[in-house]
């Protein structure tokens, strides 16, 4: 699992719940990076987005205690109301396709369970409200590739920025947490009607598709082996 994102000189992340800079080539770096993967996001910065709406051609699953399942279904996006339903998605899906894409507590949060993070820095102070762990000062870290100075322009005028590649080498897999099984589960997604199924050694999964209804069902013992039950059902985005 990665983390992608932009910060000023400072660690700075945002600004009024919105982006300090909009530079055409991290824009378009951000986009071909993310096309076909699976974002993951809290509910401002889902809400900071365009009308609100999710991102096209992603699989955006979106943290939101206390959300609306309407608005989900209606915009085709995927909601989890607390973290364990969070991981216990997550832990179906290839980890090399997920990347978190903020907030800021988000990103705090999910960084530990992050093998990577792609961070472009900008050579300029964004008067940030919003601040992005700073990855120099932590010992797990390190920067591994840097794409050298790039010069672009924002809405603050020509400023150049790099693109930063940092790999976490002590990364906790969600099962130090949570009893979640190691690994993907890698069910078969598809819109064929019928039902799929597996099982490991803490937790079973059910993917079911009735009447174009797509629902996926984990269930899992917790460390106190209580029984942990969540469902999901799936839309299509485009």
């Amino acid at each position: 699992m990665k983390a992608i994102l932009h910060c000023d000189r400072n660690w700075g992340i945002g600004k009024k719940n919105d982006l300090m800079f909009r530079l055409p080539k991290d824009m378009k770096f951000f986009r071909s990076t993310t096309l076909n993967k699976t974002v993951v996001m809290g509910s401002n910065t889902l809400l900071s987005f365009p009308e609100g709406k999710p991102l096209p051609k992603r699989n955006n699953i979106v943290l939101w205690p206390g959300g609306y399942k309407e608005r989900a279904k209606r915009d085709g996006f995927l909601m989890v109301e607390s973290l364990p339903e969070l991981f216990a998605l997550l832990s179906t899906l290839p980890e090399e396709d997920i990347f978190i894409i903020g907030g800021a507590m988000m990103y705090h949060t999910m960084l530990p369970y992050c093998s990577e993070v792609l961070l472009t820095k900008v050579d300029a102070d964004g008067g940030a409200e919003a601040f992005f762990d700073n990855l120099d000062s932590l010992p797990s870290w390190r920067e591994v590739a840097s794409s050298g100075p790039i010069d672009d322009n924002g809405y603050m005028g020509l400023v150049s920025f790099s693109i930063l590649d940092f790999k976490n080498k002590k990364y906790k897999n969600f099962s130090s947490m949570y009893p979640f099984p190691k690994g993907n589960v890698n069910l078969p997604l598809t819109s064929k009607e019928g039902i799929s199924k597996k099982d490991t050694k803490n937790a079973s999964f059910k993917f079911e598709v009735k009447d174009g209804v797509r629902t996926l069902t984990c269930k899992m013992l917790t460390k106190e082996k209580k029984e942990f039950e969540c469902k999901f059902v799936l839309h299509e985005t485009t």
